[in-house]
């Protein structure tokens, strides 16, 4: 088995060998069946300007749809002494075809072959994850309309500040997966562009039809200065982590309220069973594992943004081999949104609310706020007021018969944005035309398949 670029003249140290490679014929395993769509838009690139006839270009088309089809079956294997998929799959074209498997790496390099690969498999991880916050954010606002009535007390400083409620909770969590969502477009715009025919970064004395590639891949555009498209390797693989990032970090935080208020001291909160585990000592606990794993997991793709961030950053122009270190946090950072995305909608599904519990925690020293504005209506001084109540909150409360329950006074906000005029309409609509455009970009993706054979689009977290 040839490597794709062994001359011939050396055998490399196995130790040298071991640590170059990596975890590459591993890692590759999840790009086959892009690397396979990208390259049977090469192949028929290549046929459209005389490099390879109509029969080579067939045969092609038809083999590299076989190897899609069984990399999504889990039998294609990628040897250790092949390095990586690229060759895997470029050898078992000339086993099978012959020269037309010698021809098909005219025009290009395994640089803007990797980066082909990991921009299919990205743009669609990418459009997945926004399917997926958009069917969270859609969660919360529903469970926030269920609980706009459900009193809950508002924490600053994990301490009690004000009277607030449940569903406006949720509506803020809803609100913030809305608010990453144009980032995770831009993001997945920056990958939807096709980079083949940038080679190793300085092109090819070829006609190359670049953008005709870029068009039988759905690409939305092509990245054009070839060497720019070498730049960009680690650069978009940070983008899109940083943007995915953001809607898990909100997650997290959302994931340790949700843990804090099932706890015993609290039991706001019920988890299901579904995310709960049990412990092998103590037969009465639930832990809220599924949670916690999504907590650390924000944290974690945070760390993986970092990671790739550190490698790229400091390189000069054009590829370096440090770049294969940024493959295996890209992946493992979206599969791991993706799962915690998943993950997060069965807690939601899941949740029991003991609104009474929630309404009785409230302490009525938390009216004390109100207790202020009160006296500035009668004509006090904000500082003055808030001097009086600060000197005895609790009491200043209770002394005013007409101070109401604590619980209820979240009913009082009524400005733009406040718990008593929870409007989620808005947030809604933002949620409804995100999910359109994601719908169209999908189907567009999708149609790029149809250059192979019989193949289906295998699911990037797959």
């Amino acid at each position: 088995m040839s490597r794709l670029w062994d001359r011939g003249d050396s055998t490399p140290d196995e130790a040298v060998e071991r640590f170059t490679v990596g975890d590459d014929p591993e890692l590759d395993r999840e790009l086959v069946a892009w690397d396979a769509l990208a390259s049977a838009a090469h192949a028929t690139m290549l046929a459209e300007i005389g490099v390879l006839d109509a029969a080579e270009r067939d045969g092609l088309l038809g083999e590299l749809a076989a190897i899609a089809a069984d990399a999504r079956a889990g039998r294609f294997v990628i040897a250790r002494e092949e390095e990586d998929g690229h060759t895997a799959i470029e050898n078992r074209l000339t086993r099978a075809l012959g020269d037309a498997g010698r021809k098909v790496h005219t025009g290009r390099s395994r640089n803007d072959q990797v980066i082909a690969a990991l921009r299919l498999w990205g743009r669609d991880a990418l459009a997945q994850a926004i399917d997926g916050v958009i069917a969270v954010a859609g969660d919360l606002a529903d469970l926030a309309e269920r609980h706009r009535e459900t009193s809950l007390p508002g924490y600053t400083h994990t301490r009690q500040a004000m009277p607030s409620t449940l569903g406006f909770l949720f509506a803020a969590h809803a609100e913030g997966l809305a608010d990453a969502l144009p980032w995770m477009e831009t993001a997945l715009a920056h990958l939807d562009r096709s980079p083949l025919g940038s080679a190793s970064g300085y092109g090819v004395p070829l006609p190359l039809d670049r953008r005709r590639v870029a068009e039988l891949l759905a690409f939305a555009a092509v990245q054009e200065n070839t060497l720019a498209v070498q730049n960009d390797r680690g650069r978009g693989e940070h983008l899109a982590l940083v943007a995915v990032a953001l809607p898990l970090s909100d997650l997290g935080r959302l994931a340790v309220d949700l843990i804090a208020f099932s706890s015993d001291e609290h039991r706001f909160l019920t988890l299901s069973p579904a995310v709960t585990t049990g412990s092998s000592i103590m037969p009465q606990k639930r832990n809220p594992d599924a949670l916690e794993l999504v907590r650390a997991a924000a944290s974690r793709l945070r760390s993986r943004a970092a990671e790739v961030a550190a490698l790229y950053g400091p390189l000069p122009s054009g590829y370096q081999r440090d770049l294969q270190l940024t493959k295996a946090p890209f992946l493992d950072g979206l599969r791991l949104a993706l799962d915690s995305f998943a993950v997060f909608r069965v807690a939601l599904a899941g949740l029991e609310v003991d609104a009474a519990r929630c309404r009785a925690a409230i302490l009525p020293a938390t009216a004390a706020t109100d207790e202020v504005y009160r006296r500035i209506a009668g004509g006090d001084a904000f500082r003055t007021a808030y001097r009086a109540v600060a000197a005895d909150p609790a009491g200043a409360v209770g002394a005013d018969p007409a101070a109401g329950d604590p619980a209820e006074t979240w009913r009082r906000r009524t400005h733009l944005g406040a718990p008593g005029a929870l409007e989620l309409a808005p947030v809604r609509e933002r949620l409804v035309a995100a999910a359109e455009r994601a719908a169209a970009v999908r189907r567009r993706f999708d149609g790029a398949w149809a250059l192979l054979p019989g193949a289906a689009a295998p699911a990037a977290a797959g």
